[in-house]
């Protein structure tokens, strides 16, 4: 995990993971809370979180884009990732891992 860490794309890599799993849960356990059986504090505080995370995420994204000098195309596929479920699990095994 340390070797991870101390790379700008194993920080990425690691943020995206989080950041995707995050999305998960507010998709299927804080909405279906939040909206099914009324509770919506767990929605505002991994809501939060979750902000936090795609935005770490976008800064990384750019980062690593221009640190590697990634084209347009694999820089704004990292991007769209963020906004799709499972999707930064994708760009993960397709588009990060290369670098290794």
């Amino acid at each position: 995990m340390t070797d991870l860490l101390s790379t700008s794309l194993g920080k990425l890599r690691v943020i995206g993971f989080i950041e995707g799993v995050s999305f998960l849960v507010i998709l299927f356990v804080t909405m279906p809370l939040k909206y099914v059986l009324h509770m919506p504090e767990a929605n505002k505080i991994c809501g939060m979180a979750h902000g936090l995370l795609f935005i770490a995420y976008v800064i990384l994204v750019i980062m690593v884009a221009i640190e590697h000098r990634w084209n347009f195309r694999k820089t704004g596929l990292a991007l769209v990732a963020s906004i799709v479920p499972f999707g930064t699990f994708w760009a993960d095994a397709k588009l990060f891992r290369k670098e290794d």
